[in-house]
């Protein structure tokens, strides 16, 4: 290939890799439907994947204790709630673990926990329509793909 030659290659490459960088690209969204906690460590390693990735989530069922700490792990931008989504908050069964769960969430979620009784052994939930003074609504309804 000449001189010429390489030199087109190279600006129909360059145009090429302009055009994808132009294209709006499409986060997929994981719904968190029924999901009711589970190993911390598990959580922690799914939620940086996904924040690595630029997944959005949307609440749309209970999430209850480990799971809420998708919370302080995700910008806020890339959680939405549904009507059906809540964050239920308890303590867990070991002090670490409640200590890790507590250390995750953001200082206005550690706030209202406060004002609402704080973590116990009961099932404290954040649900419409309150919790929208956390979160953004989701604006589209559709599921792209579903875990629980």
């Amino acid at each position: 290939m000449t001189g010429h030659g390489h030199a087109l290659r190279n600006s129909i490459v360059a145009v090429a890799l302009a055009a994808l960088n132009a294209w709006p690209s499409q986060a997929e969204t994981i719904d968190i439907v029924d999901d009711h906690g589970g190993s911390s460590s598990s959580y922690a390693a799914r939620w940086a994947q996904y924040r690595r990735d630029g997944v959005h989530v949307r609440i749309a069922g209970p999430c209850e204790s480990e799971c809420t700490t998708v919370i302080g792990h995700l910008n806020r931008e890339h959680i939405c709630v549904t009507p059906e989504g809540r964050f239920g908050f308890r303590l867990a069964d070991l002090p670490r673990v409640t200590a890790a769960l507590w250390r995750s969430y953001p200082t206005d979620i550690k706030v209202w926990l406060s004002r609402n009784g704080g973590l116990t052994h009961q099932l404290i939930w954040m649900r419409a329509p309150e919790i929208y003074r956390f979160f953004r609504r989701c604006e589209d309804a559709r599921r792209y793909s579903s875990f629980s």
